[in-house]
């Protein structure tokens, strides 16, 4: 029996680097960075205020209240700064132009707000409401690291350094296909011994979570030729192809009974519960991972083997999720040599099992937020012991 370590290796050996291409910024939001992305200028740019008030010397304001002459306005964007004389100030907008030779800016509520004269009834220390230029970032310093996912911050940081384009991962290319002859669209009537094809809808989810671009294949009855049709109609367009079911011990088991005769995809056991059986290997050279058809066993082995594998590939520099201390507010169970990977509800520190263990109850998997991750040689714990926990995003609140 494989080790879960084991098997992510063996998934993440599939994957390879993601090509890079350069993207401008409007299409760059929740990409990941490919090159270390450098400022072509600094932040701020100039001496600037940080107050709306009155650009000073301090020598001529130290021993306010005083009265002193306006004799200049500077708006944000005026580029015409002149140099501040002594015994008088300017008034000074926020993020505007510090003139030469002001070494405090006075906010207007410590004066009347004079626009001729304008009494300061109290001076802030020598240095206060300054932004000086480069305090930010210096012009040719790192904005950016490659590995960075590029979120609201770290556009705005590339957008306000003067970088239009980006150069990122490309997005992996994903098909997904769920097997089985029970299956039915949703939508359509059921007959007996039928069920609603879910998996499919779960792990393009999962995929574009990850950064991925998703791609459905219509699901395929239990039929090896046209199982293998399907797939080799489509793998030269795919990056990675994900499949769920038929790779169990029993009959009709369609994914193993037709990779297998290819010889170039590996189906194991790993000691984790739920999502025992999987495979992992190429067919054509294309990279392909066999999930277990259960839609719990499907979500957690994607989460546990495919999602890592797809970031790392995209250059993340911490593809694996969040992974928290908290205390069991209540006992729990769980089988001798396997990981468990149980479904549960993460708050502030503590965390409660949703659900039992069926790999079958997709609808306690909806109300999660987290996995309780047990370790294989621990078969019980009381409340209040300490486990780790995997945060998932996007759960239901």
């Amino acid at each position: 029996m494989r080790t879960v370590e084991e098997h992510r290796a063996a998934v993440a050996a599939l994957l390879s680097p993601l090509p890079e291409e350069e993207v401008p910024l409007g299409a760059a939001h929740g990409r990941v960075l490919a090159r270390d992305v450098t400022a072509a200028v600094a932040l701020p740019g100039f001496d600037n205020s940080a107050m709306d008030g009155y650009a000073a010397r301090w020598a001529d304001v130290r021993a306010a209240p005083v009265p002193l002459p306006v004799v200049e306005d500077i708006p944000a964007g005026r580029t015409d700064v002149v140099p501040l004389a002594p015994g008088t100030v300017h008034r000074i907008m926020t993020g505007a132009p510090l003139p030469p030779g002001a070494d405090v800016v006075v906010p207007v509520e410590l004066t009347d707000g004079g626009t001729d004269v304008v009494e300061i009834r109290e001076a802030p220390p020598p240095g206060s409401h300054l932004r000086m230029a480069g305090e930010d970032i210096a012009r040719g310093a790192v904005a950016l690291q490659a590995g960075s996912p590029l979120g609201a911050a770290q556009l705005g940081l590339a957008a306000a350094v003067g970088v239009g384009a980006v150069p990122v991962r490309r997005r992996p290319r994903v098909l997904v296909l769920s097997t089985g002859s029970e299956l039915v669209a949703p939508g359509q009537p059921l007959l007996p011994g039928q069920i609603y094809e879910s998996n499919s809808r779960l792990l393009v989810a999962a995929v574009e979570d990850a950064g991925g671009e998703a791609r459905r294949l219509h699901f395929v009855p239990d039929d090896v030729d046209q199982f293998l049709a399907t797939v080799r109609a489509e793998l030269a367009s795919a990056d990675l192809l994900v499949t769920s079911g038929g790779v169990s011990a029993g009959a009709y088991e369609v994914v193993k009974d037709a990779f297998r005769g290819l010889g170039t995809v590996e189906f194991v056991k790993v000691s984790m519960q739920p999502g025992g059986p999987q495979g992992a290997g190429t067919v054509d050279g294309v990279p392909v991972v066999t999930l277990p058809g259960n839609p719990v066993s499907a979500f957690v082995s994607f989460e546990v083997f495919v999602r890592p594998a797809l970031r790392r590939a995209l250059g993340h520099l911490s593809p694996d999720r969040l992974r928290v201390p908290a205390r069991l507010t209540g006992p729990l169970r769980s089988p001798a040599g396997r990981r468990q990977f149980l479904r549960g509800r993460y708050d502030g520190g503590t965390v409660s099992q949703v659900g039992g263990p069926g790999s079958h109850l997709v609808a306690h998997l909806a109300r999660a937020n987290c996995l309780v991750v047990v370790p294989e040689d621990v078969t019980d714990l009381p409340a209040g012991a300490d486990v780790d926990v995997l945060l998932i995003e996007g759960a239901l609140q």
